[in-house]
């Protein structure tokens, strides 16, 4: 796994993308940036393997290098579902394809490069949008979670974790403050994490919780609820009734 470096000297130069650069380094930076990762992974394939049906597929929006769908393949009986990760980056799905050879999984893990707002997604019984949703912008996050609910058939469930912010602004504060902090702790310098919280800026966009729920809700999803928390990380599963 390579080391995440990119920031490491303080320069910006552009807003963050998902190109080579950052493909090359994403897992060490998936793995120091995102609190209790593998807690959030392990709790949504419990909650996968009580309520998603047997031969029915989990689609991840967003799929990045393929983490999550190896971890679940990993945690899920082998027989039991097909996994498609979706993607718009070439160099992330690169490198997810190669992972998934490394470990054996080709067969019963597929990516595609696709637009994950107007991508076909046949047969799910889940969908994954781990960190993804917080890329789009405001404005057509209503029409993509309306998208998620059409496609998805009764008890269907779609999974959606964000980075989010507190409209109680001295707890806002705080929770970034103790976020810096873990990061800190991950071995990224203050230059780092200034550096990258600039490179960001425009380009995350996160919602509160409660922005969150109300999308869902919104779209038709009756049955929702926070699953795991962490300060500024939330992780929510919304059931199609």
């Amino acid at each position: 796994m390579t080391e995440d470096t990119l920031y490491a000297s303080g320069a910006v130069g552009e807003d963050f993308t998902f190109n080579d650069r950052v493909a090359e380094v994403f897992d060490d930076m998936l793995n120091r940036s995102i609190p209790y990762y593998q807690t959030v992974i392990e709790g949504m394939a419990q909650l996968i393997s009580r309520n998603a049906s047997k031969g029915t597929v989990l689609y991840d929006l967003g799929c990045s290098t393929g983490t999550t769908l190896l971890e679940l393949s990993r945690r899920l009986p082998a027989d039991r579902f097909r996994y498609v990760g979706i993607d718009n980056a070439p160099a992330m799905l690169e490198k997810a394809r190669k992972k998934s050879a490394m470990f054996g999984k080709s067969g019963l893990i597929e990516f595609r490069e696709a637009d994950i707002t107007t991508c076909a997604l046949p047969s799910a019984a889940a969908i994954l949008c781990n960190y993804t949703m917080q890329f789009l912008r405001p404005m057509a996050r209503l029409d993509f979670v309306q998208r998620i609910y059409d496609v998805l058939p009764e008890n269907g469930l779609f999974f959606l974790s964000e980075k989010t912010i507190s409209h109680a602004k001295r707890l806002n504060r705080d929770f970034i403050d103790i976020y810096h902090s873990f990061k800190r702790h991950q071995g990224y310098s203050e230059l780092e994490i200034a550096a990258k919280r600039e490179a960001l800026e425009n380009v995350l966009i996160p919602f509160s919780l409660e922005e969150n729920i109300s999308l869902l809700r919104e779209t038709g999803f009756a049955e929702i609820e926070p699953y795991f928390k962490w300060f500024n990380f939330t992780s929510i599963i919304a059931l199609k009734r």
